[in-house]
């Protein structure tokens, strides 16, 4: 008997650097990781994602064979790292899970009549959970739960106390170099007294300079909120040279499906 518990012993010894083993990238076998990303579909069902935090991200293997990718939507994706590609342009993984996102564009606001349907409900967002990624704003907040109705959160150019011009897609930039935006929340007068998180993803890339723009002097954006804490007319700031990264309560911020 106490050979057989010496062998087994030795066994076990031998097969842990086995179990613990990594490949030239240094991932280790049962390493996890994640990150909010853009869904990029190729057809037939095949995608990658180009994610905020690890860049490109190209799923070799998957856990979810079911997922169906759209493309331009927004993810939490949850991956086993495998290799790094040539050149250092991203990993290849296998894919754990995938939780989407709400994916929504800017959009205008230029009557009295749409100021009313955005709303202007107070909205609670913590330090640091508004920030840009993937040439979106990604916001986690969180929602007195509705009974019945979904909330609208929308994110505007408000259009109606500037006077400029109102056609569809135009884009602003401010003297002070800011794209000026505003987050509307409408709760409809729906609310329980349960809470939740919630959390969305805006399509931001039309603001942004391309290289045609090398003598842009835009500087990022300034989005105003009515702020549950700070009241009405809260500013938040964010710079495209000083991006704030994805922090990380996002990993584990689960959405309500309470807002559209």
């Amino acid at each position: 008997m106490k050979k057989f518990k010496w062998l087994l012993g030795m066994l076990l010894l031998a097969l842990v650097p086995m179990l613990q083993s990594c490949d030239d990238d240094g991932y280790f076998i049962g390493d996890f990781s994640w990150d909010w990303a853009t869904v990029r579909a190729t057809g037939g069902g095949g995608y990658y994602l180009e994610g905020d935090r690890w860049g490109l991200i190209d799923p070799v293997a998957t856990s979810i064979p079911w997922f169906k990718p759209v493309d331009g939507e927004r993810v939490v994706a949850f991956f086993n790292p495998l290799y790094d590609m040539e050149g250092g342009k991203g990993v290849q993984v296998k894919m754990e899970g995938v939780q989407e996102l709400l994916t929504k564009e800017v959009e205008d606001m230029t009557t009295e009549e749409e100021a009313v349907e955005f709303g202007n409900d107070p909205i609670l967002i913590y330090q640091d959970d508004m920030w840009l990624g993937g040439k979106f704003l990604n916001v986690i907040f969180r929602q007195e739960l509705p009974r019945s109705e979904k909330h609208r959160i929308s994110l505007v150019q408000n259009k109606i106390e500037t006077g400029e011009p109102s056609e569809p897609g135009t884009l602003n930039v401010a003297e002070d170099g800011y794209v000026h935006l505003e987050l509307r929340y409408n709760t409809y007068e729906d609310v329980t007294d349960y809470w939740g998180w919630g959390r969305v993803s805006y399509n931001l890339e039309k603001f942004f300079p391309t290289e045609k723009d090398s003598e842009s002097t835009m500087k990022g954006f300034k989005v105003t909120i009515n702020s549950r804490e700070h009241g009405e007319g809260r500013v938040i700031v964010l710079d495209l040279d000083h991006p704030v990264g994805v922090p990380e309560a996002a990993k584990d911020v689960h959405s309500t499906s309470s807002i559209r």
